[in-house]
């Protein structure tokens, strides 16, 4: 347990206050591989205090799964409490631009105003909307597997799993094609204050890119407020339930949080799931004689590999996860890279199943936060391996490629290939 105004521990409580070795979130052997100490987590230490971070660990399928809908908990504390009765320092002045984009948007705060953010955004950004993309999907995903193939190979990485996704995401928002270059570095630098302990550095940089976001974005949507168009900020800012509608600051805080979720993760996930059938050449060759597979192995890729490795959660009252009270106040970090190899759920979890029936992974949350772009990233996914077994079904791997120095939201610098 942790005294919040000091996060350390406090005296006496030391025999739950494990020292834990090989979890290291800094350290690139540990991001390219996790899994081993992941398994000496759920073994030894489920519910474990990691000083460096001031966080509980929180390591078993059962105990995450049950967190992540537990209303004790939650993404921000700041409706039921201020920083100070937290023992936090209030956010610097400097980042202000960055979590007045980042609270105007349904992830970072909780009921009511959650509720009612996701109530307004799921009228325009429905189930049938994004089915709707679909063959719009597969043909970005054709058109640039095939520059992948003419090419002979190159950046699976940077010529397919990038592109998709922000062409997608950029056409659904109605973002010209002339800007669209923008959308990428806005995202990677905004999502680097979501690492463990980020850099002063990183932190400018992440406040510097969500300010620039938010202002191309607020000219882009008062030209549509006045002349809409067939597109998600046009939808959004005409979406009205019950005489209420979003604020302009929540439809900007909405569109790059549908960014930032829906682009980062499908490309890490992208690249991490080749990177699994590479090394898994059996399940590769299943999946290339049988493309029905797909819908299985999609979600097979997400839970071998989970791009969102950490997701973190304030405690609101006391707790208690397995046999330890932790306390409010008190952060505690839910590792779904962990959950989602845990034997008491996954049968023979370090193996990779495309067929696996029985998943019930969390690689997309659960609960009120459950990720509201997982239809669309499923539709990318599918497409985007579909179009690639098609048109490259002799695809190789050209190196061995290294792990991006971000844990949290895990990810490959690259992925050549050959075809």
């Amino acid at each position: 347990m942790t005294d919040p105004h000091t996060r350390t521990p406090r005296r006496g409580l030391s025999s739950v206050l494990l020292s834990i070795v090989k979890f290291d979130p800094w350290n690139a052997e540990f991001i390219a591989d996790p899994y081993d100490a992941y398994r000496d987590l759920r073994d030894n230490d489920p519910v474990s205090f990691f000083e460096p971070t001031g966080q509980w660990l929180i390591a078993r399928h059962a105990d995450v799964n049950a967190l992540l809908r537990d209303r004790r908990l939650g993404r921000s504390y700041l409706h039921v409490a201020t920083h100070e009765a937290f023992g936090r320092e209030p956010e610097p002045e400097f980042q202000e631009p960055f979590w007045r984009v980042i609270r105007a948007g349904m992830l970072d705060v909780e009921p009511p105003v959650h509720t009612r953010l996701r109530r307004l955004v799921s009228k325009a950004f429905t189930p049938r909307m994004v089915e709707s993309l679909r063959p719009r999907v597969r043909k970005i995903a054709t058109e640039l597997t095939a520059g992948l193939v003419e090419r002979g190979g190159g950046d699976l990485l940077a010529e397919v799993a990038e592109p998709l996704p922000v062409t997608v995401i950029a056409e659904m928002l109605g973002v010209p094609e002339a800007d669209r270059h923008l959308l990428r570095p806005w995202s990677a630098d905004i999502c680097g204050m979501y690492e463990l302990n980020p850099s002063p550095e990183v932190q400018h940089t992440a406040v510097r890119a969500a300010a620039e976001f938010a202002g191309y974005l607020r000219e882009l949507a008062r030209a549509r407020r006045d002349r809409p168009g067939d597109d998600m900020i046009s939808a959004l800012a005409q979406v009205v339930d019950d005489g209420d509608r979003l604020t302009e600051d929540e439809l900007i805080g909405t569109c790059v949080l549908l960014l930032n979720a829906g682009h980062e993760a499908t490309v890490n996930a992208t690249g991490s799931g080749w990177w699994a059938l590479f090394r898994n050449p059996g399940e590769l060759e299943r999946l290339r004689a049988d493309p029905g597979l797909m819908p299985t192995a999609v979600e097979e890729l997400l839970r071998y590999d989970t791009p969102a490795q950490m997701f973190e959660r304030w405690v609101l009252e006391d707790i208690e996860v397995g046999g330890v009270t932790i306390p409010r106040g008190t952060e505690i970090a839910l590792l779904f890279g962990s959950a989602n190899r845990d034997p008491e759920v996954f049968a023979d979890p370090d193996r990779l199943d495309l067929g696996r029936a029985d998943n019930p992974h969390i690689s997309f949350g659960a609960g009120i936060h459950f990720c509201l772009g997982a239809p669309l990233a499923r539709v990318e996914m599918a497409e985007s391996f579909g179009a690639l077994l098609g048109l490259a079904p002799r695809l190789e791997l050209a190196e061995e490629p290294a792990w991006k120095p971000s844990y949290i939201m895990r990810g490959l610098e690259s992925l050549k290939v050959t075809v």
